[in-house]
């Protein structure tokens, strides 16, 4: 065991975080018009800038890379003004935010594409999960493969969109490489069929990630700059037959790079932690920055982490929706909040701006 605790301050690069807890991205599909953050977005985000750390819902990169319906994005100018309030909000309360860059690729639908185009995907998979669009959930649209020619003007939107984000008083970003999304699907041998230089052998199938993880860097900096992956999990319909070795390749790679932090979920995306035999502190000791664990972390199991020194920082979820003041909460060992599922995606200020602290006369009264 080493003295590190969950709640003491951390230097994450240039930046000071006052403790090692994460808010981690939450899609809340409450985007306005022009996919602008909601109206509530400040408030939501600023009523949890007591976590070391804010990492933002995913954002597209373009209308190309939304995947479903009232995600906001970040390459407009009205975006990037939206995106302003709320980081100004955060800051104002002394915290750090970092944008998720996020393409979905083939998790998408027609009628959220330009012209009802097809998704487009590292091959001509269909992926078998379905996505929010029309105000429910529905099978995800038939992909097209994306040709070679495409590639560097998906690299150029997530460059563009990591200096939109600086531009809106983002800290840094956070290159969406999980989950099943476009850079996973590329990285995952079971949606990545191709047979080109980004197909066959990982290190054809990581190119992908490592050329956005590259010239995100050039533009922004790296240390402002990191990447999320998700090994085993099958969110999305992923997987590859070895893991390990795969993501041993990508993490030597991202460390090269000399990249702020690597956020891995540990797992399944909202399941089982033990869904594939795995060794996460591999990962850990090879990459040389931050390490942020994610997925089904409580404080008991966050405490030994850090303790054990297998995380840096630890990123929580769905227990930031409905405790607002969640690092409080922790600290205190008080008891928390219940989510209402109803309220997780779509709607307004119910469900997302209005769940008690603990100093709430309202949630005093309850306990």
């Amino acid at each position: 065991m080493t003295d590190k605790t969950l709640f003491e301050p951390y230097n994450l690069g240039p930046l000071k975080l006052s403790n090692r807890v994460v808010l981690a991205p939450l899609t809340r599909n409450r985007a306005g018009k022009g996919f602008i953050p909601s109206e509530f977005a400040a408030t939501y985000y600023s009523q949890r800038a007591s976590a070391g750390l804010l990492i933002s819902e995913a954002t597209q990169i373009s209308q190309q890379g939304q995947g479903y319906q009232d995600t906001p994005g970040i390459y407009t100018e009205a975006q990037i003004q939206g995106w302003r309030k709320v980081t100004d909000a955060v800051h104002a309360k002394g915290g750090r935010i970092f944008l998720q860059l996020w393409h979905v690729g083939r998790v998408s639908h027609i009628d959220l594409q330009e012209n009802k185009a097809s998704p487009v995907a590292p091959s001509a998979v269909r992926a078998a999960t379905k996505t929010f669009v029309n105000n429910g959930f529905v099978d995800v649209s038939e992909p097209r493969a994306l040709e070679l020619a495409e590639l560097p003007g998906i690299i150029n939107d997530f460059r563009q969109g990591a200096a939109n984000a600086i531009k809106a008083g983002f800290d840094g970003v956070e290159i969406h490489g999980a989950n099943g999304y476009l850079l996973d699907q590329f990285i995952k041998d079971s949606s990545n069929l191709r047979t080109d230089a980004y197909g066959g052998p990982i290190e054809n199938r990581a190119r992908l990630l490592l050329e956005v993880a590259n010239a995100v860097a050039d533009e922004i900096g790296a240390e402002r700059t990191g990447v999320r992956l998700s090994p085993v999990s099958p969110a999305n319909g992923v997987s590859t037959q070895n893991p390990q070795s795969d993501f041993t390749y990508i993490v030597d790679q991202l460390d090269a790079l000399n990249l702020i932090y690597l956020h891995v979920v540990e797992g399944a995306t909202g399941g089982p932690r033990d869904i594939v035999a795995f060794d996460f502190a591999a990962l850990r000791q090879r990459f040389r920055n931050t390490y942020i664990a994610n997925n089904g972390y409580d404080l008991a199991l966050a405490t030994s982490q850090i303790g054990e020194d297998k995380a840096d920082l630890i990123a929580f979820g769905r227990p930031f929706i409905s405790n607002p003041d969640l690092v409080e909460r922790l600290k205190a060992h008080a008891p928390l909040s219940p989510l209402n599922p109803a309220t997780l995606y779509g709607g307004g200020a119910a469900g997302y701006i209005d769940y008690p602290s603990l100093t709430d006369d309202k949630f005093q009264q309850s306990f």
